[in-house]
């Protein structure tokens, strides 16, 4: 598996292409203290025999216990006086990991208890090209849908670019964990799936009914434009088959020597990071690609491959605010490096790392986020996105007549008008 993958990158897709879902569910095992009851590990931590964590070792002992003695306390005032006896340990101890999660106020971090756990688990090894076909973020408040894929069913039912998926067949979603609402919606092709969805701007709720379908569109597609302009979009960064099919294409435009390219990276919702440096390799030929910075202040900079086959033409990117992930860390260095112009609107703003880690003794999992995305400029992506050099909508009258503005501002860029 490539380095890319154990490092749980990127965005997460309902397409059952499932590519970047399936590198960032890498569960690891975390280190644990194994064969203690709760009562024993309140008594050991209570006496000062379980060390902290690395990062609260500085204080020692004596400091952990009085950090830890108001927990304690809430914890025997809870099972001596609540008035509905037994409590439930095992439930309290879930919910104080939980909350443990929700405090540190990043909505990629999280906690799923074991029964969630083994339903995404499940089915996550089951069948999984088939579903509605859209790339999406499931750490919000509720799963909210990037980019519908081309000519998929969430496309031709009409989903939108943040539309929040709030019911699913009439059950509510609200608390419920992103990613098992996204395997929700996933099923075998030919069944249907009833969506709830909330649409910014739109006070009802919205209702659609999509038959799955077996999603299997390449994610290239090219065409030469008029002026001789070369045009290519990429859907998603996929595996291996991806860079080389978008390599051959990259070669087959160019043998028809155009006057400039368009790379249209509009809801393209990301993918495997590996791929991202690759496709960005085509155009740049040397230099920063991606920073990946740590909360400890540690870098690890992804540069340019050699042999990019585009490196030299005019060149224009289109971004919008379905471009998240792998598409901003692709934009971002093509601005940063001055390689090209982007054209459209701000990007999503997902640029962060997140690696799963198992809990002991069965107890779930957490999702903690370890990791930033910068820019070649240092430039952070995530919750800030990319801002385009020219600026260009898609007004409602636009899309209704079928006017693409911005791919015709981007031809016009490259035509120097």
């Amino acid at each position: 598996m490539k380095s890319g993958l154990t490092r749980g990158v990127l965005i997460l897709s309902l397409s059952i292409i499932l590519l970047s879902a399936a590198c960032s569910l890498g569960f690891v095992a975390g280190q644990a203290y194994n064969g203690f009851s709760l009562k024993q590990l309140a008594y050991l931590i209570g006496q000062g025999n379980i060390p902290s964590a690395e990062h609260a070792q500085s204080g020692g002992k004596t400091e952990l216990n009085e950090l830890f003695s108001p927990f304690w306390q809430a914890w025997n005032l809870v099972h001596d006086q609540y008035i509905n006896q037994p409590v439930d340990d095992v439930a309290l101890m879930r919910g104080a990991i939980s909350g443990m999660m929700d405090s540190l106020g990043d909505p990629h971090s999280s906690y799923i208890d074991p029964d969630q756990l083994a339903a995404f688990t499940a089915q996550i090894e089951g069948e999984q090209y088939e579903g509605i076909g859209a790339w999406v973020d499931p750490t919000g408040d509720y799963l909210t849908i990037i980019s519908p894929m081309v000519g998929s069913p969430a496309e031709k039912a009409g989903l939108k670019p943040g539309d929040k998926i709030i019911a699913i067949n009439g059950e509510d979603m609200t608390g419920i964990d992103g990613e098992l609402v996204r395997q929700r919606v996933i099923g075998k092709k030919g069944t249907t799936v009833h969506l709830t969805v909330l649409r910014p701007g739109v006070e009802e709720h919205l209702e659609f009914d999509i038959t799955r379908d077996a999603i299997t569109a390449s994610n290239v597609m090219s065409r030469m434009l008029d002026d001789n302009i070369a045009y290519v979009r990429l859907l998603a960064f996929g595996d291996e088959k991806t860079i080389s099919d978008f390599r051959t294409t990259l070669k087959n435009l160019l043998a028809e020597q155009p006057a400039g390219l368009i790379l249209d990276l509009r809801y393209n919702g990301g993918g495997l990071l590996d791929s991202a440096v690759d496709i960005a390799s085509e155009f740049i030929s040397e230099g920063v690609i991606v920073y990946e910075q740590y909360g400890d202040g540690k870098k690890i900079k992804y540069e340019a491959k050699s042999g990019g086959v585009a490196t030299e033409i005019p060149l224009v990117v289109l971004i919008d605010e379905g471009s998240a992930s792998a598409s901003e860390i692709v934009a971002g260095a093509i601005q940063d490096t001055g390689r090209g112009k982007l054209v459209g609107m701000k990007s999503y703003g997902k640029g962060s790392v997140q690696k799963w880690i198992n809990l002991v003794n069965n107890q779930g999992a957490v999702r903690v986020t370890i990791a930033n995305w910068l820019t070649p400029n240092e430039r952070s992506i995530n919750l800030v996105g990319i801002s385009p050099d020219i600026k260009v909508e898609i007004t409602k009258e636009d899309a209704e007549a079928g006017k693409d503005t911005q791919l015709e501002k981007a031809v016009e860029a490259l035509l120097g008008k």
